[in-house]
């Protein structure tokens, strides 16, 4: 059953970046690239950080290495390069997702923060419930941005991804 709703968070993932980003392509440089006080300085600068965020924490559910990125690092500097960036992440969430079994979701992730040498023991479950939680909390703050900026942000809750693209 958690399996089933990973991969359902993984479609959902998909298709509020993909919303969110076709937002951000209303702005002009100038807007786009602001610093507006947010913690991750601009729209660009945070959604390079859900970027890096997903990277780290996919590395850890995998068991590779992490990647030597800061999670404050902006490494694509145009909103074309980080969007096909992401569309590929998103199709790697979905296959690992889709390759997720449910008895591996009690497994423990051991890994090093980037921030901090301690290790971390998480369940594999919690791993992937925060990659998801992680990104929706910055998406928001990005919509709020876009609201800031004069563009119409689009609705990205879960329950219009569930009526729109996977109706019962």
């Amino acid at each position: 059953m958690m399996q089933t709703h990973l991969c359902r968070m993984a479609r959902y993932n998909r298709w509020a970046n993909g919303r969110l980003y076709a937002a951000c392509a209303g702005l002009d440089d100038e807007a786009y690239l602001r610093e507006r006080g947010m913690f991750f300085g601009s729209i660009h600068g945070t959604l390079n950080h859900i970027l890096v965020g997903d990277r780290h924490w996919l590395a850890r559910i995998e068991g590779s290495p992490s990647p030597d990125l800061r999670l404050d690092d902006r490494p694509y500097d145009t909103l074309e390069e980080l969007r096909a960036a992401r569309e590929v992440e998103d199709e790697r969430i979905i296959a690992l997702t889709a390759r997720t079994r449910e008895e591996d979701l009690d497994r423990i992730v051991e890994y090093r923060r980037a921030t901090r040498p301690d290790v971390q023991r998480t369940p594999l479950d919690v791993c992937w419930m925060h990659l998801f939680n992680h990104q929706t909390h910055h998406r928001g703050q990005v919509h709020d941005q876009l609201s800031q900026a004069g563009v119409e942000p689009p609705p990205l809750d879960l329950i219009y991804f569930h009526r729109r693209e996977e109706p019962s």
